[in-house]
C-alpha cells in the first residue's frame, strides 16, 4: 500500500467512525426522549449529515499531506 493510499485509507475509517458514534448517540439519544425507531433513526441520519467533515479532514494525518496536493 502506497503512502497516499494509507492515507486514504486512515481519512475513509476516521469518517466512518465519525458517522457511526454520531448516529448511534444520536439514536440512544431518541430513543429516551421517546422516538420511536423510524424516528430515531431519522434524527441518527440529521447527526450524520451534520458531522463538521473539515474538522474530521484536519485530525486526519495533519502532519501528513495527499501527494497529489502538490507540495511546494
Amino acid at each position: 500500500m502506497t503512502d497516499e493510499e494509507t492515507v486514504r485509507l486512515e481519512l475513509a475509517r476516521a469518517v466512518r467512525d465519525a458517522c457511526l458514534g454520531a448516529a448511534l448517540a444520536e439514536c440512544e439519544i431518541a430513543r429516551m426522549d421517546g422516538l420511536c425507531w423510524a424516528g430515531a433513526w431519522e434524527a441518527a441520519i440529521g447527526a450524520m449529515r451534520a458531522l463538521d467533515l473539515e474538522r474530521i479532514v484536519h485530525g486526519v494525518g495533519a502532519s501528513e499531506r495527499l501527494p497529489s496536493e502538490g507540495h511546494q
